[in-house]
C-alpha cells in the first residue's frame, strides 16, 4: 500500500518536474546559453562548493546539540551521516533521505531510529523559523529595480504577514510544551465544526509529537542551537552571491536572500527526485524581480541547482561505502524494523 501511495507522489512529482520543464525552455536560444556559460567566471565555483559543504558540517553540528537530550553524539558519526541523508534525498522521492540519515545514524550510535527521526522533526523546524526570520529581514530589507515599486510594496506587507505569523507558531508550539492537554483540548473543539474525525487525528499527531520532541536543555543548549541554524543558512546564501558574481551580478546579498527563499518554497512541491524544474523555475522567477531573465536566469538557476545538489552525492555515496552500506540494504532493514 506504501509502495502505491509512493509510486503516485512520484508520477505527479515527475509530470510536475515536466511541466516546469517546459515552460522553461520553450523559448530559450542555446546558442545564447551557451554563451552565458562560457562567459561565467569559474574562479567563483571552489569557494562556493566549500561553503556547501560548510554549511552540511554546521548541520551535523545542530544536530549534536538537538541529540544532547537523549546521547553525547560525535561529530565523525554526525556528519557523514549528514552527507548519506542529503545525497540520499537527491536520489530517492519523497525526502526518503531524512529516513536514511536516522537509520544510518542510529547504527553507528546505537540510538533508536525513531528517536533519531524525531531530533530530525525539530531539525526541520529549526530550518523553518530560521527561514521564516530571513524571509521577514529580506521583504523588509531588499530593494527591487526602478519600475517595482507594486512588487516592492507587497514584499514589505509579506513581511508584515510572515512576521505575524512566525509569532503565532512560536506561541502556539510554547503553549503545545508548557499545557499540552489545554492546548489539544482547544485544537479539538476548534477543528470540531469541520470533522470530527480530523480533529481527532490532529490533536492525536500533535500530542504525539510534542511527546516525542526533546529540546536542548539549558540556556547555552538552546543559544547553541539557534547559532547554528544562523550558520547553517549563512553558509547556504553565500554561495548564491558567489554564483551570481561569476555570471557577472553585482546585487546586494539581501537578493541572494530573497532568491533562497523561492529556492526554499520549491523544494516543498512534489517534484523529481533532485527537485529538478521546480527548482529552476523557482530561481527563474526570483531572478526575473531584478530584471534578470531568458537564457542568462536559466543559466544561472541551472549552476546554482547543480551547487546544491551535485557535490553531496559522490560525497554521500563514498560515506555509504565507506560504512559497507547500500541504499537498497537500508530500505529492507527501514521495511523489516517496521514490521516488527
Amino acid at each position: 500500500m506504501f509502495k502505491e501511495k509512493l509510486d503516485k507522489k512520484l508520477l505527479v512529482g515527475l509530470a510536475i518536474s515536466a511541466l516546469c520543464l517546459l515552460l522553461l525552455f520553450r523559448k530559450i536560444d542555446f546558442g545564447k546559453m551557451a554563451a552565458a556559460f562560457a562567459g561565467m567566471d569559474y574562479r567563483y565555483l571552489a569557494p562556493a562548493i566549500i561553503l556547501t559543504f560548510v554549511s552540511y558540517y554546521f548541520r551535523a553540528l545542530r544536530w549534536k546539540f538537538l541529540l544532547e537530550p537523549i546521547k553525547k553524539t560525535r561529530l565523525s558519526n554526525l556528519f557523514p551521516s549528514t552527507l548519506i541523508g542529503y545525497m540520499a534525498n537527491n536520489l530517492l522521492p519523497a525526502r526518503l533521505g531524512e529516513l536514511v540519515r536516522a537509520y544510518v545514524l542510529g547504527r553507528k550510535e546505537g540510538i533508536d531510529t525513531s528517536a533519531v527521526f524525531a531530533s530530525l522533526v525539530v531539525d526541520r523546524l529549526c530550518d523553518g523559523f530560521t527561514v521564516l526570520l530571513v524571509l521577514v529581514a529580506t521583504f523588509f530589507t531588499i530593494r527591487l529595480p526602478a519600475g517595482k515599486e507594486g512588487m516592492q510594496q507587497g514584499l514589505v506587507t509579506g513581511g508584515y504577514v510572515t512576521f505575524i505569523l512566525y509569532l503565532g507558531v512560536l506561541l502556539f508550539l510554547a503553549l503545545l510544551r508548557k499545557r499540552t492537554d489545554w492546548t489539544l483540548a482547544l485544537v479539538t473543539r476548534l477543528l470540531a465544526p469541520f470533522s470530527a474525525k480530523a480533529s481527532e487525528k490532529a490533536a492525536s499527531l500533535l500530542g504525539s509529537f510534542i511527546s516525542g520532541v526533546r529540546m536542548p536543555a539549558g540556556t547555552a543548549g538552546m543559544a547553541a542551537t539557534a547559532a547554528t541554524s544562523f550558520l547553517i543558512w549563512g553558509a547556504a546564501i553565500w554561495p548564491i552571491d558567489l554564483l551570481l558574481r561569476a555570471f557577472g551580478v553585482e546585487l546586494p546579498l539581501t537578493a541572494s536572500m530573497f532568491i533562497m527563499v523561492f529556492l526554499v518554497f520549491a523544494v516543498m512541491v512534489p517534484a523529481s527526485p533532485g527537485f529538478v524544474g521546480t527548482y529552476h523555475l523557482a530561481c527563474v522567477t526570483a531572478l526575473s524581480a531584478f530584471d534578470i531573465v531568458g537564457e542568462r536566469a536559466l543559466s544561472i538557476a541551472i549552476v546554482i541547482h547543480a551547487l546544491g545538489f551535485l557535490p553531496v552525492i559522490p560525497a554521500g555515496l563514498f560515506c555509504l561505502w565507506r560504512d559497507k552500506l547500500s541504499l537498497k540494504q537500508i530500505g529492507e532493514n527501514n521495511e523489516s524494523g517496521a514490521r516488527t
